[in-house]
């Protein structure tokens, strides 16, 4: 699932030199060029930018459903895979190395840094009620201490983007190798390995339990949102292309696997949400008419005494 477009590979095929006075970039769109360094100066381009916006904004709020559904139930560790949050984890640290590695730009930066944080809540929420739910004591500085890791959590991701901003622009004015680059794809490779990884967890643990209670759908359902536009930001910009498309796709390969392989395998995570929606509906009407019997009967016993 690779949460984030890894489009500035292109930027300087897109930006033109200034020539005889003539402005970098004339006729490209303003805020695409301010906020991504690009210049966009056709329409399949635009909309591929602004699909991509639309599928980092669905990973941006992807994991914020999940992370009130842990607080409304409290019983997070029997519903959520940790293989699952691990796995997730990892491959956005991966993909934060990869793009420190091949020089991404800093939105991207603070955008991974912004998904790591939500990682780290979501293992912070699953260790915290885990501890809490397995033990016969009240540990009121549990709680304390789940603060005080969230806190230093913040502060230190709100530092990381500006530190690794200021070290890549540093870097750039040297001339970056080849092998730190490829390193960076490796890791991009490294992240959506992790990213399909994460979602077998899940699936055997709602198999497990025939049940997916305790879970929200809509933390797949934007990841289904976010994997499928950013699959179709990178498709829309392919008419546009002056260069070889193909050396385009290459570059985008590790983050396409990535994508519409979890994806797929998302569809399958909504099969068990909508099957064991029906067995957990055939149970609760099932208890819903035990009641109903409980009176005959015990009026039976009450004439039957006399």
């Amino acid at each position: 699932m690779p949460r984030f477009p890894g489009r500035t590979a292109d930027v300087a095929a897109n930006l033109t030199s200034p020539v005889l006075g003539r402005p970098l970039c004339a006729n490209g769109t303003p805020w695409i060029l301010y906020l991504f360094e690009e210049c966009v100066d056709n329409v399949w381009e635009y909309w591929s930018v602004v699909i991509g916006l639309i599928s980092m904004f669905c990973f941006l709020l992807s994991t914020l459903p999940q992370v009130y559904e842990a607080y409304r139930n409290g019983k997070v560790e029997e519903a959520m895979s940790f293989g699952f949050l691990l796995f997730l984890f990892s491959g956005d640290l991966s993909s934060l190395i990869g793009c420190v590695l091949t020089s991404q730009l800093p939105i991207q930066i603070v955008t991974v840094v912004f998904y790591i944080f939500t990682d780290l809540l979501l293992i912070s929420q699953f260790l915290y009620y885990k501890i809490k739910n397995n033990s016969s004591k009240k540990r009121p500085t549990l709680k304390w201490l789940c603060f005080l890791w969230c806190g230093a959590s913040t502060v230190a991701l709100l530092i990381l983007p500006k530190f690794i901003t200021d070290n890549n622009t540093s870097a750039n004015t040297q001339s970056a190798s080849n092998s730190v680059e490829i390193s960076g794809y490796a890791c991009g490779y490294l992240a959506s390995i992790f990213y399909l990884s994460s979602r077998f967890p899940q699936l055997y643990k709602n198999f497990k339990r025939q049940s997916t209670e305790g879970t929200s759908y809509m933390l797949f359902a934007l990841a289904m949102m976010g994997n499928g536009t950013y699959g179709l930001s990178v498709i829309v910009v392919l008419p546009a292309l002056a260069g070889s498309k193909q050396t385009f796709i290459l570059k985008h390969l590790a983050w396409l696997i990535g994508s519409l392989g979890v994806l797929l395998l998302d569809f399958f995570v909504t099969a068990q949400f909508v099957i064991y929606r029906k067995n957990r509906s055939t149970i609760t009407s099932k208890k819903m008419n035990v009641p109903e019997v409980e009176p005959l009967l015990c009026e039976e016993e009450e004439l039957s005494t006399f």
